[in-house]
Parts: C-alpha cells; structure tokens; sequence
C-alpha cells in the first residue's frame, strides 16, 4: 500500500473543459515571458536528455501550457510528428492537471487513472507511466511540467521523484533565469551607455545559460572542474576554483586538487566535515558562506588561514552543492583581494552551484552505471576451456557509444577429449536489457549442449521451443559448430547449423572462403524447418566466427565487407589467434564501432 501511495493512483482532480487557472490572464503573460514557443531550444532539449538517462525513460519533456494548447520547448524521445511540431491540443495534455493544481501529477498507469483515462496522449503517444513536477516563475505561477514518461506501466519510487523535483527546481531556475535575461536584453537595447549594471547581469545570465551547456557534456568530476573554471575567467575571474565532495562517512574529499601546489592539495585531499574551513562550513550550514575580506577568513574559517596566508589568498565565497538529502559538497571561489558578492553575484554563485550538483550526480551515475554494465558483461560471457588439441582464442568489445554492455555472445564447451561445441550469437540489442536476454538464452542452449548429443540443427529446434513454451519473446541469431577429428582421412569435421548468423570463415593455406548454409534466426515467427552442414578441415585449418558489429558499417554494404574480411582473414591465416583477432578488430571495429563484436577462433592442430 505504501509504493502504491508513493506512486499515485486513481481518483483526483476532473478538469473542466477550460479550467479557470489555464487561462488567468496573469499565468498566461508569465508563460509569454519566457519567450518560449513551439519550437526546439536547444539548452531545454539538453536537459531534458539528461533527464531522459538519469531515470531512464523513454520520453522526458518541458512541457508549457498555453489557453489551447501545450508547447514542448524541450523534448527527448518523442516520436514524430509530435517532436517535430512541438505541440498539442489539451486533449493530449496531462501537464494541464499540473497547472491547475500546482502540484505533481504521478501516474503509474494511464490506462486505469480515472483522471486522464480518456486523455488521447494515451493512444496518440504512447503515454503510459507518467511523472510530472511543477515549472514556476519567480512569482509562483505554474507555468508547466517537467514530466518522465514511460510507454509501459510505470512503478515511480520516491528516490526517481525527489530527483525528478529537483531537476525541476533547477529547471524553473533556468526559466526564471530566460525572463530575467529577456528583461536584461530589453533593457540593455534602451540604454546600454547609460546602465552598467544591466550589462553586468545579462553577462551573469549569460554565464549561467553557457554552464547549462557546457556541465550537460561532463562525464566525470574533472571536466566539471574545467568546465567551472572556464566559465568565470572574465567575470568573477577567482584565483581558484574548489569543488569539494561529502562522503558517507562525513568526511570532505577535494576534487580539484590538480589545481593548486601538491603540498596544499595533499593538506586538503580528505579532512573532517567538523573543521573551519569554507568548503566544511558551507555544507554545514547549507547555505552560502562569505569571506570577503582576511579578517573574516580568521574569524569564520580559522582552520584555512595558513593557506590562505601561503597562497596569498584574500577572500572567498563557497557555496552548497544541493542534493535530494542535503548538501552533497561545496563550490568554492576564492581572490586573491578583498571582494565583497553584490546579491546578483551571489545569486548567480547559488543557480551555477545547483548546474554543478547536477552534473556531478549525473557523472556519479554513469559512472555506477558502467561499472554495473562491466560486471554484468563480465559474468555473462564464458571463460575458454583448454581447448586441447585445438587452439582457442576469443574477444568481446560492447558498443562504443550507449550502456557498454550487449546482446553478442561467444562460447565453446567441450564435449568429450576431441569433441568441442562452438557457439557465437546476437540477441537484438546493445543495452543491458539484451545482455539479460542473451544470458538467458545461452545458458539453455549450454545445459541442451551437455544433456542432448543430437546434430546442432536439432539443438537449434529445441532452443526455439523452450524459448516458446517458456515464454521469452528472444530474437536473435545464432550459430552453433561441433568440431572433431575425421578417422577415415586426415583432418577434422565441421559440423554446424546457422540460424540467420553472418556464415563462419574458414581459413587455409590457400585462402579463406565462407561456409555457407544459413536458417531463420531465433525467435523467427515461420516454422521452417533447420538443416545441418558438414565441411572437411584439413589439418592446421582456421575457423573464424563473428557477429556482425565486426563489419557492419554505413558506408559499405555488408557484402563489401564481407569480402574485405575475407581477404584480411587471409593474409592473417598463420598468426596467432589472438594477433589475428586483434588485427580485424583494430581494422575492421575500431574505437568507434556502433554495435557490439563478439569474435571466436579456432585452429585444428597440423597433425592428429
């Protein structure tokens, strides 16, 4: 009962056809303000693309809400033609009941929430889970929703909605933030001679707009360093920019230690939260701490005088780094003078260290997320066996870009003393969910390896069933080879069955040829029947298996490649087997290879 709660259900608010708080003409202007319309702003479509990978929906959206319709300034993940139009009818508004309430708006599923069960966003978008959080202005008019929508029922936990509100805080600040910069520009127009002042704001406006962009592309604590430093050379041009870090103990880590003289860093790289310093004081306090002057420095801070006084530093201001459970660490400026924040400065100080949070949670979790990948990765593929008399050799790479881990698959399992089972697969996919699939998949067609001794063909049909009968909608391609010795000639047997795989290469003295025979893959819906090839290997012969990441390219076509490869294979053919695997992975893959390779060699020995 409790997830339920959490989570939203039915029952609620019913909307008029024109509720009164859509169209007050005060919440209206403040919509106009922001100057936004149905069109793609790009720093709104940057955020919501990390809202997008930080709870991992489908669609995220900026959505404001006008008389008639909603406009969608930010979008990620909409299918056409609505992310192209930027725009809707209310009849396909859930951010309506946002604004006429002023509160979130969850909803696990739309299909059985009486408050928008007839709502046509269902059908016409694919709107199904549903979490929407409030934009307002600086007056508290609501002014939208930053929503995550799934396309499947959705169980929101309250982690997933306290980030959700606290990247819609941020992005409120980011609105209000566009009006004031509107007002700044307008302003400026009429008498940039005559208002420095006005000037000064529209470049600390300008600042925040640029950091929105530039933190968006980090991925790790470093670049935010960088990025934080560059953005305040020619403004508040500090002498030195900190980030600091809490850590569950309670402890203050340094983050920018590259920064200052090994000596002041090493003082600095771990210390008590208790002590005086600005950094521990603001994250303490949860507010900002101003130095702006030694005196100060002394009074507040005591624990930082010597190296204030080393560093020939006068003043400082440090800002908390606000996170769901509180201040995660701080953002430190400090000059080399006395300098005094006026309270634009330190406004701009508290929205830069909100963009700053964001992007260090954010690297924080793509960096769990591939270390999670990595592991799962890991765990799934097999360790080699002693291929003896055969040597074996085999090489996984995910995909460059996405969740580094994937649906391709090598294995080989030894049968009895010269008997080996050889298995390369692809399950649809280069995300975690199709390495989940492939695990399942190739443990069933392992324990079918060691307790069927039928022709892979066979073996290929039984997969197919169980995957049927057990209910998992896996498609991918497979192929499965028995290797052993041929007793009336010398040499070896090749024995395979091909469901809908790229076809083996088989190299030689005299060249490498394909082996070919291929069925529908796994998972195909027609029932067409599977055969099983053979093929004679003469001695010290070389067997490649591959998936199609190896090759596949939108420059060439794949029998281009394939050809390429071929002939590559060839001039390889008396390497060791993980030299020749490292050279067509390096010629063919590359560093920035869209799928996942999977690659397995096998080579028969010269003489039995």
């Amino acid at each position: 009962m409790g997830e339920r709660d959490a989570a939203g259900g039915g029952g609620g608010v019913t909307l008029d056809p024109t509720p009164a708080p859509l169209t007050a003409p005060g919440r209206l202007a403040a919509v106009v303000s922001t100057g936004l319309t149905a069109k793609a702003d790009p720093a709104l479509d940057r955020f919501t693309a990390m809202v997008r990978t930080v709870l991992d929906v489908p669609v995220a959206l900026i959505s404001l809400v006008e008389a008639d319709r909603q406009i969608f300034p930010g979008a990620c993940g909409l299918a056409d033609p609505w992310q192209r139009q930027r725009q809707t009818p209310l009849s396909h508004s859930f951010c309506q009941h946002v604004v006429v309430t002023a509160e979130p708006l969850i909803i696990p599923d739309a299909r059985t929430d009486s408050r928008v069960i007839g709502n046509l966003a269902i059908h016409d978008l694919n709107v199904v889970g549903y979490a929407g959080m409030p934009l307002t202005d600086a007056t508290g008019q609501v002014l939208g929703s930053l929503c995550a929508i799934d396309s499947s029922p959705r169980r929101w936990t309250a982690k997933e909605l306290a980030v959700l509100s606290e990247l819609a805080a941020a992005c409120s600040d980011m609105l209000r933030l566009r009006v004031t910069t509107r007002t700044a520009r307008h302003r400026e127009n009429q008498a940039r001679a005559r208002n420095a002042t006005a000037d000064a704001a529209f470049d600390r406006s300008q600042l925040l707009l640029r950091a929105s962009s530039a933190l968006a592309e980090t991925s790790t604590g470093d670049d935010i360093v960088e990025v934080v430093r560059d953005l305040v050379t020619g403004s508040l041009n500090p002498a030195y920019v900190g980030v600091s870090l809490l850590d569950p103990a309670g402890q203050v880590n340094l983050q920018s230690g590259l920064s200052l003289p090994p000596r002041i860093a090493e003082r600095w790289h771990h210390y008590t939260g208790t002590a005086a310093t600005p950094s521990a004081l603001a994250v303490r306090l949860g507010a900002q701490v101003l130095l702006p002057d030694l005196a100060t420095v002394q009074a507040l801070t005591p624990d930082a005088l010597d190296t204030f006084t080393e560093m020939g530093w006068q003043s400082a201001a440090s800002v908390p780094l606000p996170g769901v459970a509180g201040p995660i660490g701080a953002l430190t400026f400090v000059w080399k003078q006395p300098y005094q924040l006026d309270p634009a400065e330190q406004a701009v100080l508290a929205a830069l260290a909100g963009f700053v949070a964001q992007a260090l949670q954010r690297a924080d979790y793509l960096v769990s997320r591939e270390n999670v990948a990595t592991v799962l990765q890991r765990a799934l593929l097999s360790e080699l066996p002693d291929g003896a008399p055969y040597e074996l050799a085999a090489r996984y790479e995910p995909a460059a870009r996405g969740e580094y881990v994937g649906g391709d698959w090598y294995d080989a399992v030894r049968l009895d003393t010269a008997h080996l089972a050889l298995v390369v697969g692809d399950v649809t996919g280069h995300d975690m969910r199709a390495a989940a699939l492939m695990g399942r998949l190739r443990n069933k067609l392992r324990l079918l390896l060691v307790d069927r001794h039928e022709p892979p063909a066979a073996l290929l049909r039984r997969l197919d069933t169980a995957n049927r009968a057990l209910g998992d909608q896996i498609t991918a391609t497979a192929l499965l080879a028995y290797l052993q010795p041929e007793f009336d000639r010398e040499g070896h047997r090749l024995h395979w069955s091909n469901a809908g795989h790229p076809s083996p290469i088989l190299i030689t003295g005299t060249g490498a040829i394909a082996l070919q025979g291929r069925d529908p893959l796994i998972g195909a819906p027609t029932r067409s029947p599977r055969t099983s090839h053979t093929h004679h290997l003469p001695p010290g012969s070389t067997l490649l298996f591959y998936t199609d990441g190896l090759i596949e390219t939108r420059r060439y076509t794949f029998d281009e490649r394939e050809r390429l490869l071929h002939a590559a294979a060839a001039a390889l053919a008396d390497k060791p087997l993980p030299e020749l695997l490292d050279r067509l992975y390096r010629d063919f893959a590359g560093d920035d290879h869209e799928d996942d390779v999977a690659l397995l060699a096998v080579r028969t020995p010269h003489r039995i």
